[in-house]
């Protein structure tokens, strides 16, 4: 017998506990901004040696950013941007309150 829950019904089981809800909205940037840079490379149809590689940096170095265990600069950013063709832009949007 296996102790394995599917993703989806351990996600809606923890949905319902409010720490795992505030901890999971206070992600919520960190998480856009890591789709946002796979996002980037996929469509530019790069890998991330490849990436690496156009950045002057090393593959392990694109897998934490795109996994969000690192806080780029913005400058780390650009040089992402103009590595896979695209523009880096920043804004901000007015919260509720």
């Amino acid at each position: 017998m296996s102790n394995f829950i599917p993703a989806s019904r351990l996600f809606d089981k923890l949905s319902k506990d409010p720490a795992f809800v505030r901890e999971y909205a206070a992600l919520e940037e960190e998480f856009a901004l890591a789709g946002a840079l796979i996002k980037a490379r996929a469509d530019a149809a790069l890998t991330q040696e490849e990436l690496a590689v156009r950045m002057g940096t090393t593959q392990s170095a694109i897998a934490r950013l795109e996994s969000g265990r690192s806080r780029p600069s913005t400058a780390t950013l650009a040089k992402f941007a103009k590595a896979t063709g695209t523009r880096l832009r920043v804004s901000f949007e007015r919260v509720a309150g």
